[in-house]
């Protein structure tokens, strides 16, 4: 059962939804034929009816022709009819489409503005380029700002995710709100507004309207593409989701393990200072680091007592057996090397191939780190969980030997920022980390 929308999100879109509507009040839209405004309306709902139902995203183009073609307040009507025609998928409806109204009318709102009072209507009218580039790229960045603004108070107030609000109910930390997503949005929506300036100069143009449709074909085009390109990677996602979930099954003792494994992953690659792409990256080899344990027998899994040389052996093919599972998941890149290698050591000492120093992959290293600290502050069926503490003093007396130091020091400062709060999933039962518990079971290195 869908959970309640938290009063302080309810009061957030309120707001958003007021400044929207005081938008549209200045009589300067009463200045503009009114079919100029309502074509454009109308253009945009067909648009994101269409974008919608077949990759699930958004289309700026026409609010940005909008932007460039009219005065801010008729620009900032030209969203609302795609909010309240376009299909929702989920509840809240009301809200959602109050959202999608009151955020896009705003960020036009703020576009126009920025582009008519850097003179870019009338550069538009007089296709005075490459002039017209300037208070146009004024007018996207201002858009952008805007959207980014208001998605990052909407993830601070409880709610959601952007691009899709509403889909999480844990309130974001103010710091981490609105973390990366400008850098995520400036690049796309900067294509789409070429793409509405291109629109805008034709609509001006002695073809009138009907011309600035052809800008529209191109780019329906590379929507489509783009949703191919997702739809590919949400293919792969729900495969690595099903190998976690039978990792999981087969070791129940290491439950939501991988999930957790990703999270410090992360956590380190933040610290280190890489771009998203590799962040992601590792996130995913967290959490596939132990999917060659699908080919280990479940008894070797589940075993209480220690394991014989012939037992062992058997467990440490399980990152071969992982690299081959994932082999030809392209867009996996470096995380099949950190599957294969996270149980290699800095000394050489460890396996499956006995790599030592830089001849194992960073990624690999980085993996490495995460699952000895989540091994050993979770229960497992042969060891007890240790406090966070006692972990991390393990994993820098293991430093330089077995783990990497940056590493190690990348997860202790990461740690000391944000703390540790390993969440629970649909299927996980509840773990906490204890506060005090005697260090036990086995060495950090000697994890299954």
């Amino acid at each position: 059962m869908e959970a309640t929308v938290p009063a302080r999100a309810q009061g957030y879109v309120a707001c958003v939804a007021l400044l929207a509507a005081l938008c549209v009040l200045p009589p300067d839209a009463t200045r503009t034929p009114w079919w100029a405004p309502a074509l454009l309306a109308a253009l945009n709902a067909a648009c994101e009816h269409v974008v919608r139902r077949r990759s699930g995203g958004t289309f700026y183009p026409v609010l940005l022709a909008g932007a460039f073609l009219l005065p801010p307040s008729a620009a900032a009507l030209v969203p609302l009819p795609a909010a309240l025609l376009v299909h929702v998928e989920h509840r809240p409806v009301l809200l959602r489409r109050v959202w999608r109204a009151a955020q896009p009318a705003l960020a036009v709102w703020a576009a126009g503005r920025v582009h008519g009072a850097l003179g870019g209507r009338d550069a538009v009218a007089a296709h005075a380029f490459p002039y017209a580039l300037v208070p146009a790229g004024a007018a996207v960045l201002a858009f952008c700002l805007v959207l980014t603004a208001l998605d990052g108070g909407l993830r601070a107030a409880g709610v959601g995710i952007p691009p899709t609000p509403f889909g999480q109910w844990e309130r974001m930390p103010a710091h981490r709100a609105w973390r990366g997503l400008l850098s995520r949005s400036l690049a796309p929506v900067a294509v789409h507004g070429l793409a509405g300036l291109m629109m805008a100069v034709l609509w001006r143009s002695r073809y009138g309207p009907v011309s600035a449709l052809l800008v529209l074909l191109p780019m329906g085009v590379s929507c489509w593409v783009f949703a191919q390109y997702h739809r590919e990677r949400a293919a792969h996602q729900a495969t690595i989701r099903a190998l976690v979930q039978a990792v999981d099954i087969k070791d129940g003792y290491t439950r939501g393990h991988s999930e957790r494994v990703g999270r410090a992953s992360v956590l380190i690659a933040h610290e280190l200072g890489l771009d998203d792409e590799r962040v992601e990256v590792l996130r995913f080899a967290g959490i596939l680091h132990d999917v060659g344990k699908l080919g280990v027998p479940t008894r070797l899994l589940r075993k209480d007592g220690p394991l014989t040389p012939e037992e062992r052996r058997i467990i440490e093919l399980h990152p071969e057996y992982g690299h081959e599972m994932v082999r030809g998941i392209s867009f996996l890149g470096e995380a099949r090397a950190a599957i294969l290698h996270h149980h290699e050591r800095l000394d050489g000492s460890g396996y499956p191939y006995g790599l030592a120093g830089g001849q194992i992959p960073e990624c690999a290293r980085v993996v490495a780190v995460a699952d000895a600290f989540d091994a050993m502050t979770s229960t497992r069926s042969y060891s007890r969980a240790r406090p966070v503490e006692v972990a991390v003093e393990e994993l820098e007396r293991c430093a330089g030997t077995h783990f990497d130091p940056r590493m190690v020091a990348a997860l202790v400062r990461a740690l000391g920022r944000h703390g540790w709060h390993p969440g629970v999933t649909a299927d996980d039962a509840p773990h906490t980390v204890p506060a005090q518990q005697p260090a036990a079971g086995r060495r950090s290195g000697a994890h299954r």
